[in-house]
Parts: structure tokens; C-alpha cells; sequence
């Protein structure tokens, strides 16, 4: 693929069938190729694909790995994320998993922003801490506090930007820069992002690991899961930590995945456009606190945003004054927002973000508010702001 074509065009063409010489007919889209096993025509052919993959070639010999249909995944992962090589798996908390467990050994000690995905503190509470790795959490919006934290075993610094809740933008760049002088891998949590709004491996991170269940799948209907290096150290690591794990993906969900990045810029772009308007809703009524949505102009994370994304989505929370059994009345009241922890599908969400998991946050002021996060779908938002409105109404009136 012509890499001056505009990364909407190439996600339009990566991963399409083959259609040459040899195959003069072939369908638009790859289709789902399943398979256990894979055959050799003799001892020889067997020899020279290990020989190949031995010296670091994407070849399969077993189906674990996955075939056609993964590879060109995998490839659109990269084109996405500015990568040499992407490790599928098959959720979102296992791509990360596979990259902590690669990356780290026991005795290692690890910073991780306290803004992550929540489940990321119970593989530390659980998986990590069995192992003996060391973690600290700590607020990475000011590399002052990161460096009161490293310790002699440091090896990894974790993040995620946007963060998982409140959505503060953490500077990737500046953050690479001090993983560089300590010698610490950067991880990037870019699920957010998505390859398509942000891209932490041009912002100087090591890994980038993403939810495929959320943006990249876009209907959600999968789950998946994917890691995404460009260092050829870094690679091999990961990929025998991969085969090692016994990590798979269902071929039909890599189908699913390839079907759906097809949208994924449009898809995007609309959510974007929607949760913006859904921001100045919120900006005015008297009830609101903050807005939480690093594309909003009056977030305090504009400025980094624009700097370093090159789009949004339609996440955002929202801090407001209301009482516990008001924001109840509220939640229960939407008709189109539905109750979920998910989110980049096509549909609406809202979650009521309960106080002992903000009291992780940093970035959470700590006042008596109530804070929801939402998800913008493909709805009309004029119906998404009038529902919430009439929502509003009813807890107003409690």
C-alpha cells in the first residue's frame, strides 16, 4: 500500500482480498479463515517456515496464531498505530496483560498513571503482585512526581491517555522523553485513540496496546484485543511471551475487526462531532460542574490535545451537582442511554461513576458531586440532548 495515501483511503484497501494473477477472481472482503491445523507439503517446506520465523517473519505453524485473516488484522493495526509489529489478543485486558508480562520479570518494579483502566489494578493486585513485581500508582501529569517514585528496579512506566474515567490528557512526549533517560519502556494504553485520534508510538511511547472491542470493532459484537511495537527487541520479547501464553482470536472475530475499521474514521468523526454538542449542552445548565472531554475547549487538556491528537471521540463525563437519589432518578429516566461499562459502538451509553473508584483518581477533585460517563452513539443528538434533558427534569423535580 502507497504509504502517501491518506490513512481513510488505505483502511478502505488493507486487508481486501488478493486479486492477481493467480487468483483473477476474488471477493471484496478477506474472508474468515478458521483452521487448528496447518499442513506441509514436505519435511522440507516445514524446515524452511521455521527457519523464516525463526529470524522473526510473521509465519504460522500451528493455528493458535491464525491464519490470512489475522495477518491482515494485524497489518491494519500497524498502518493504524505507525508499528512493525501487532500481537493479537483476545480482549482488551489481555493485549494488556501480554505486554506487562512480556515486558516484566519478577523482582521488576513498575509506575503506572492512576488514571488506568480499573482492571489493570486487579492484574497488579493479583497476577503482579504474586510474581513479585512492584508497582507504584502515581499522577503522570508532571514527570517531578514520577521521578520521587523510580526506584533502581523501575523497568516500565504504564500509562493511558486520555485516562480511563475522567479523560486528562498526560504528555506523551515529555513522558517518553524521561522513560528514555531512565531506561524504562513506555507503555500506552491507546484504546481512546484507537490509532485513528492518537498515535503514541509517533509521540516517542514503546508499545501501544488497544481494545479492538471498542472503536477498531465499533458494533459490539467482539472481543479483541491488540499490541503494537516498532523496536525489533522489544518485538521479539513480546512475541515469545505470545506463543508462550497460548494467546488466540477467533478468526471470525479478526473478520469482524477488519469489517469494522472499514467505518472506523466516519464512525469516529460522527461520534466527535455529536459528544461536542452534548459538552455544550451540559456547559449550560447550572448543575454542572466540569466537563471532562479533552476536545471541549474549556477542558484543561485542549491545549495537549490539539497538540498531539489528530482526532476525538465520543467519550466524556460530566461532574454534577445533584444528590445521590437525583442522579439515580436521572440515569433511570434516559430512554435512548442505555446502562453499560462499554463503549465505541454505535449505541449510547451512560455509567454512574461511584466515588471509592474516583478516590483512585488524582484528577478528581473530591468534591460532593455526582460524576456519570457517557458514551455518544450514532443516534441523532438532538434526540440524545433531549433525552438527557427530559431526564434532567425529572431528577430536578425530586
Amino acid at each position: 500500500m502507497d504509504s502517501t495515501l491518506s490513512l481513510l483511503t488505505q483502511l478502505q484497501h488493507l486487508g481486501t482480498a488478493p486479486c492477481d494473477e493467480t487468483t483473477p477472481v476474488a471477493p471484496v472482503g478477506l474472508p474468515s479463515i478458521r483452521t487448528s491445523t496447518v499442513r506441509f507439503n514436505t519435511i522440507e517446506d516445514l524446515e524452511a517456515t521455521y527457519r523464516r520465523k525463526s529470524k522473526g517473519e510473521r509465519l504460522v505453524t500451528y493455528g493458535r496464531m491464525g491464519m490470512e485473516t489475522h495477518a491482515a488484522l494485524e497489518d491494519i493495526f500497524c498502518q493504524l498505530e505507525g508499528g512493525k509489529r501487532c500481537f493479537l489478543a483476545s480482549s482488551g485486558l489481555g493485549a494488556i496483560t501480554m505486554s506487562l508480562l512480556s515486558l516484566l520479570s519478577a523482582g521488576d518494579h513498575m509506575l503506572v498513571a492512576d488514571c488506568v483502566y480499573g482492571p489493570v489494578r486487579h492484574l497488579a493486585n493479583t497476577v503482579l503482585s504474586r510474581m513479585n513485581i512492584e508497582f507504584t500508582y502515581v499522577t503522570a501529569q508532571s514527570t517531578d512526581t514520577l521521578q520521587a517514585q523510580l526506584k533502581t528496579n523501575t523497568r516500565v512506566l504504564y500509562v493511558e491517555s486520555p485516562g480511563s474515567l475522567l479523560f486528562e490528557m498526560l504528555d506523551i512526549p515529555a513522558l517518553a522523553a524521561f522513560a528514555r533517560q531512565h531506561g524504562l519502556i513506555l507503555v500506552v494504553d491507546n484504546t481512546w485513540g484507537s490509532g485513528y485520534a492518537c498515535q503514541p508510538l509517533e509521540l516517542g511511547a514503546d508499545v501501544s496496546v488497544i481494545a479492538g472491542t471498542k472503536y477498531v470493532g465499533g458494533h459490539s459484537d467482539l472481543m479483541l484485543g491488540a499490541v503494537v511495537a516498532k523496536d525489533k527487541a522489544l518485538i521479539e520479547r513480546i512475541d515469545l511471551n505470545q506463543y508462550a501464553m497460548g494467546y488466540s482470536v477467533s478468526a471470525d472475530d479478526a473478520w469482524l475487526a477488519i469489517r469494522g475499521v472499514r467505518t472506523l474514521p466516519v464512525r469516529m468523526d460522527q461520534h466527535a462531532r455529536s459528544a461536542l454538542q452534548v459538552c455544550r449542552y451540559f456547559d449550560d445548565l447550572p448543575e454542572t460542574r466540569r466537563i471532562f472531554h479533552p476536545a471541549f475547549e474549556k477542558d484543561p487538556g485542549h491545549a495537549l490535545w490539539k497538540r498531539d491528537c489528530t482526532g476525538s471521540n465520543g467519550m466524556l463525563s460530566i461532574e454534577l451537582a445533584l444528590s445521590d437519589r437525583q442522579i439515580r432518578t436521572f440515569v433511570n429516566a434516559l430512554e435512548l442511554f442505555s446502562i453499560g461499562y462499554s463503549w465505541g459502538g454505535f449505541e449510547s451509553l451512560i455509567q454512574w461513576v461511584d466515588r471509592p473508584t474516583l478516590e483512585n483518581h488524582a484528577y478528581w477533585s473530591r468534591e460532593d458531586n455526582q460524576i456519570i460517563r457517557l458514551h455518544i452513539g450514532l443516534e441523532s443528538v438532538i434526540d440524545l440532548v433531549d433525552d438527557l434533558d427530559q431526564a434532567l427534569q425529572k431528577a430536578r423535580a425530586v
